[in-house]
């Protein structure tokens, strides 16, 4: 069970009416729709979440208070390996001639050219091969993807 002040219930109100996401409205909702006596499975039905995600909410808040239960927790995983101009040297990379004695471009053969064209310290060919992955120009070939040789 959920126990709002007079003041916290006033600031969900007024964040409610401001621009939110839909995870911190529906935060904003479970706060308040807790503190009017709804249980966890009718708040969580009447939302679209699960219940456990109400029960969590409601928890947050218990054991942090509003700002935790309404905010984030930080996401496991690293920054981006590669930026949009990173991946756009990728991609001109993978469409430029290929070096002597190659037939295509690797991802091996990109990654350490970006490496040695200083643009990164570091790249795996896993990294690589997501950005051509992405990346839709054919440069006029029937099969997609910036790195095939058609």
């Amino acid at each position: 069970m959920v126990r709002l002040t007079a003041a916290e219930r006033a600031d969900l109100e007024r964040r409610f009416a401001g621009p939110l996401t839909l995870r911190q409205r529906n935060r904003v909702q479970i706060l308040l729709r807790a503190d009017a006596g709804e249980t966890d499975a009718d708040i969580a039905d009447d939302l679209g979440v699960t219940p456990h995600t109400a029960a969590n909410v409601r928890k947050r808040f218990a054991a942090a208070g509003l700002d935790a239960a309404l905010t984030e927790k930080p996401r496991s995983g690293g920054p981006a390996k590669l930026d949009g101009k990173a991946e756009a040297v990728v991609i001109a990379l993978a469409c430029s001639p290929t070096p002597d004695g190659q037939a295509t471009w690797t991802a091996r053969l990109l990654a350490n050219k970006l490496v040695e064209l200083r643009v990164v310290e570091a790249v795996s060919d896993d990294t690589v091969l997501r950005v051509l992955k992405k990346a839709t120009s054919s440069r006029g070939k029937s099969r997609a993807g910036a790195s095939r040789k058609g």
